[in-house]
C-alpha cells in the first residue's frame, strides 16, 4: 500500500452542481484535496465554501487553458489559445515538445494571472495541476512546474499507473515526470484515476493522487470516470483501506520540515 493517498476533485467552481458536490465531498471525508477554476463562473462562491475549516488550506489551482474565457490580455491574441471572440480554444498538439516565446509569455501571464485571482480571494493555492492537463504538454508543463517552484507549492505528475499506458506512453511520462520533478521539486509520486485503483495494483510505497471528478450517488458519490452507478467511496476503501488521506498542504509541510531537519 502506499504511504498516503490524495484524493483531489478536480473543477471546483466550474458551476454550483460541481461545488456542491465538492463540499459535500470532503464534509463526507471522501476527498481531501481540490483544484479550483479561476475564471469559470462560480468560482467566487467555491472561494467562500474554501474558507470552512474542512477545505481550509487544501485547495489548489486547476490551470486553465481549453474552457471559456481568459483573465489576461496577451493570450487573447494568441490563436494557438484563443479564437477570435476571445475564447479558449487550443490549438496545440499534445505531443508538442516547443512553443515559441509569445506563446510562453502569455501562458506565463495567464497562470499568473489565475494564481493572482486565487490570491486576491483570500485562496492562496496549495499546489497546481490543470484542466485536460494540459501542463502534460512538454513546454506548458515546464512553465507551470517553475511557477509552481516560485511560488514553493506542489505540482500534479502525469498519470503513472493503469492498465492501459503502452509503452510509449510510459516512456515519455517518464521522461515528463522526472523534468516536472527536477523543476518542482515537490510532487506525489503516483498519480492515478479511481478506474485504475479499481482495475490495477495501487503502488507499495510513496504517495498516491487519485484525480477525481465526483458525483452525487443518492446519499453516496460516484466519479465521471466510473461506470454509471458505480460508488466511488466502496472503490476507495476496497483498494486503499487503511491508507492516510492527506492534502498536497501537508505533502508540502512534510517536505519543508524535511529539508529543515537537514539543514
Amino acid at each position: 500500500m502506499p504511504r498516503q493517498v490524495i484524493v483531489n476533485a478536480d473543477d471546483f467552481g466550474l458551476s454550483a452542481n460541481e461545488n456542491a458536490v465538492i463540499f459535500a465531498a470532503f464534509q463526507a471525508g471522501l476527498i481531501s484535496s481540490a483544484t479550483a477554476m479561476a475564471n469559470m463562473p462560480a468560482f467566487e462562491a467555491a472561494c467562500t465554501m474554501a474558507r470552512h475549516p474542512t477545505l481550509h488550506g487544501r485547495i489548489g489551482l486547476h490551470f486553465n487553458l481549453t474552457y471559456g474565457r481568459p483573465l489576461s490580455q496577451a493570450i487573447l491574441g494568441r490563436r494557438t489559445f484563443c479564437d477570435g471572440n476571445g475564447v479558449f480554444d487550443l490549438n496545440l498538439p499534445r505531443h508538442s515538445l516547443w512553443l515559441g516565446r509569445a506563446d510562453r509569455d502569455a501562458v506565463r501571464a495567464e497562470l499568473q494571472a489565475q494564481w493572482q485571482r486565487c490570491v486576491d480571494h483570500d485562496m492562496r493555492p496549495s499546489h497546481i495541476d490543470s484542466h485536460q492537463h494540459v501542463h502534460n504538454i512538454w513546454p506548458i508543463g515546464e512553465i507551470v512546474a517553475k511557477f509552481a517552484a516560485e511560488q514553493g507549492v506542489p505540482i500534479r505528475l502525469a498519470r503513472n499507473l493503469g492498465l492501459n499506458l503502452t509503452l510509449p506512453k510510459r516512456l515519455f511520462k517518464g521522461l515528463l515526470n522526472g523534468r516536472l520533478q527536477s523543476l518542482a521539486r515537490v510532487t506525489a509520486d503516483y498519480v492515478c484515476t479511481p478506474v485504475d485503483v479499481r482495475n490495477a495494483s495501487v503502488p507499495s510505497d510513496g504517495v498516491l493522487e487519485i484525480v477525481a471528478h465526483p458525483t452525487r450517488l443518492g446519499v453516496d458519490f460516484g466519479d465521471a470516470y466510473l461506470d454509471s452507478g458505480e460508488s466511488l467511496s466502496e472503490v476507495l476503501e476496497q483498494g486503499l483501506r487503511g491508507v492516510a488521506r492527506v492534502s498536497y498542504a501537508d505533502l508540502n509541510r512534510e517536505e519543508t520540515q524535511g529539508a529543515t531537519a537537514l539543514e
